[in-house]
């Protein structure tokens, strides 16, 4: 009976092989984090956009990408997985109604939500804990601090948390820098619009602090750099791509 019940258990292991693809462009997407929610196991798939895993029926495996919202997939009995990646913030820079559209923080928020047994299992605050049941005071180790701290499970879903909060600020930054906002300051427009706007993308930092008045002087100064040299800050062809 021990070795029926051991192989019944093995067995619910199987075999699964899948692609991700960008949503719109249906482009094979590559470095994609797929995470399994059950087993905290995380690994990417391959420069082909392609990857391989097991696991069993009633499993959600999560897609995440930097620049994309994350995806998700229930197990059930189809061999091929396919996930359907889309852009963040892409269309909705150009959108100038916003009433109805979530703000970053917002988005991020419902990103929390629904993935939130990797806040829990990732979590390694208060390792150090004080005082205790019996109330007699003093220090001690939180063994649930420490597990995750240590654990294969709980690094992935640290590796998964960074993915979202790296998201998240990416967000913000194209909420405000927006190509609507740059052609009304610079009068930029098509392919030189982009260029400008991929050499001068501020950081996180600064436009969470900066007021309007802030961000549209530093896009009037970026802009005079741009004038009197465009290639400043754009990046130089991939090595292996040079023709």
């Amino acid at each position: 009976m021990f070795f029926i019940s051991a192989g019944k258990l093995i067995a619910q292991d199987q075999g699964f092989q899948g692609i991700v693809f960008d949503m719109d462009s249906k482009q094979r997407l590559t470095r994609v984090y797929i995470y399994n929610t059950r087993t905290g196991e995380g690994f990417y798939n391959t420069t082909k956009g392609e990857f391989k895993t097991t696991a069993r029926t009633g499993d959600v495996l999560v897609a995440a990408l930097q620049g994309y919202g994350v995806d998700t997939i229930s197990i059930k009995s189809e061999k091929t997985l396919l996930f359907y990646l889309r852009r963040n913030s892409i269309q909705l820079q150009e959108v100038v109604v916003r009433d109805s559209l979530k703000t970053p923080a917002e988005q991020l928020k419902q990103s929390q939500e629904e993935y939130n047994t990797i806040y829990t299992k990732g979590a390694v605050k208060d390792v150090f804990t004080t005082g205790g049941s019996n109330g007699g005071g003093g220090a001690g180790l939180s063994i649930n601090a420490i597990y995750n701290l240590l654990s294969k499970e709980g690094k992935n879903a640290r590796m998964l948390q960074k993915i979202i909060e790296r998201d998240y600020r990416d967000a913000m930054i194209e909420y405000r820098f927006t190509r609507t906002l740059l052609n009304n300051v610079t009068g930029l427009s098509g392919a030189k619009l982009i260029d400008f706007k991929q050499q001068y993308k501020p950081g996180y930092y600064f436009i969470l602090e900066a007021n309007d008045y802030e961000l549209i002087k530093y896009i009037q100064k970026s802009y005079l750099s741009y004038l009197g040299n465009p290639g400043t800050y754009r990046l130089g062809p991939l090595k292996g791509n040079e023709q």
